[in-house]
C-alpha cells in the first residue's frame, strides 16, 4: 500500500503541508480536494519524489519514496504521474506517443496494448494524427494513455480532465476509472470537480490550511458535510442556525417560521435555483419553477 506519515513540506520558509497522514491500498481510488493553493498538486509531486520532504516518510509497499537529493532520476518504474503540463512528443502520432516506451521486441503485444489504451481514452479516430495537431483536451487524453502504457501499480493524476470538454468528459471518466479498477491500479486524483469524485473515488481527502481536515468516503462527506468548505465542493449550500444544508434540502411551503424575499432565479436543467434574501443572509433553494423576484416566500427543511 501507499503509506504517508507525518509529512511536512515548505516552499522556502513558507509552510505548505504539515502533519499529513494517510494510506492507500492497491487498486483504490483516492480523491484529493481543496481550494486553490491548498497543496493538492504539491502533495502529488511529493508522492512522486519530485521534491524532498522537510519531515516525514512516504512508502509504496516496501519501497521508500525519496526526492532529488537521493535520486539522480526522479520517479519510480511502478508509479506514473500525469501533470497539467503534458510533456508529449509533438511531431509523432498519438499511437507512437503511447507506444514509445513499450518494448520493440514484442511488436504484436505493443500494438495490442497501444490499441487498447487508445480505446480507453476514446481517441480511435486520431491514432495516426500527430500530437501537434490535437486540441488541449486530446493531448490530455494522450498523456493519460501514455502513463498507463507500462501498467503502473499507482498513478497520480493532477486535474486529469480539466482540458476536456463536457461532450467527452463523462464517458471518458467512466472509461479511465473502470480501466484502473479492472487492472488493480491505485489512483490518486487531485481535482476541483465533484464529478471526478462521485461515483469513482473510494476515499476523499480534504486539504485546508496545510492540514487534512477530512478523510472519508465521498458518500459520508456528502451526506454529512461538517464544514461549509466540504459542502461547497458538492453544490450550493446554506448555513442555517450553524448547520449546513444543501439547496435541495430546503423546500418552499405555504407557511413556516422561515421566510425571505426572492432575489433571482437560475435555470439548472431539471430544477431552478432560487436565490432568497433572508435578513442579511442569502439562501439558495431548489424549486421546480422560477418565482417572481421580490415575492415573499416561506421555506422549511425537507424530511
Amino acid at each position: 500500500m501507499l503509506s504517508v506519515t507525518h509529512l511536512q513540506f515548505n516552499y522556502s520558509k513558507t509552510p505548505v503541508l504539515d502533519g499529513i497522514n494517510f494510506s492507500l491500498k492497491p487498486g483504490e481510488n483516492l480523491a484529493i480536494i481543496g481550494e486553490s493553493g491548498s497543496g493538492k498538486s504539491t502533495l502529488l509531486k511529493l508522492i512522486y519524489g519530485e521534491y524532498d520532504l522537510a519531515q516525514g516518510k512516504i512508502f509504496w509497499k516496501e519501497q521508500q519514496i525519496l526526492g532529488p537529493k537521493h535520486n539522480l532520476v526522479i520517479g519510480y518504474d511502478f508509479m506514473k504521474y500525469v501533470s497539467q503540463e503534458f510533456d508529449l512528443m509533438p511531431f509523432i502520432s498519438v499511437e507512437d506517443n503511447i507506444g514509445k516506451f513499450l518494448s520493440r521486441f514484442y511488436p504484436e503485444e505493443k500494438q495490442k496494448r497501444t490499441t487498447e489504451l487508445i480505446k480507453v481514452v476514446e481517441l480511435e479516430d486520431f491514432a495516426k494524427t500527430k500530437v501537434k495537431n490535437l486540441s488541449g483536451g486530446q493531448k490530455q487524453r494522450v498523456a493519460l494513455a501514455r502513463a498507463l502504457a507500462k501498467q503502473p501499480e499507482i498513478i497520480l493524476l493532477d486535474e486529469p480532465f480539466s482540458h476536456i470538454d463536457n461532450f467527452k468528459k463523462q464517458s471518458l471518466r467512466r472509461s479511465v476509472f473502470s480501466y484502473l479498477k479492472e487492472k488493480n491500479i491505485a489512483c490518486i486524483v487531485a481535482t476541483h470537480d465533484k464529478n471526478d469524485v462521485l461515483g469513482f473515488a473510494d476515499k476523499m481527502l480534504v486539504l485546508h490550511q496545510k492540514k487534512i481536515i477530512a478523510n472519508d468516503t465521498p458518500q459520508n462527506l456528502y451526506n454529512n458535510p461538517k464544514l461549509p468548505l466540504i459542502a461547497s465542493f458538492f453544490g450550493e449550500f446554506n448555513v442555517i442556525n450553524g448547520k449546513v444544508y444543501y439547496a435541495h434540502q430546503l423546500k418552499i411551503v405555504e407557511k413556516s417560521d422561515l421566510k425571505g424575499i426572492v432575489k433571482a432565479n437560475y435555470f439548472n436543467g431539471d430544477y431552478w435555483l432560487v436565490k432568497v434574501g433572508q435578513n442579511s443572509n442569502t439562501i439558495f433553494i431548489n424549486h421546480s419553477t422560477p418565482i417572481e423576484p421580490e415575492t415573499q416566500i416561506f421555506f422549511s427543511f425537507q424530511k
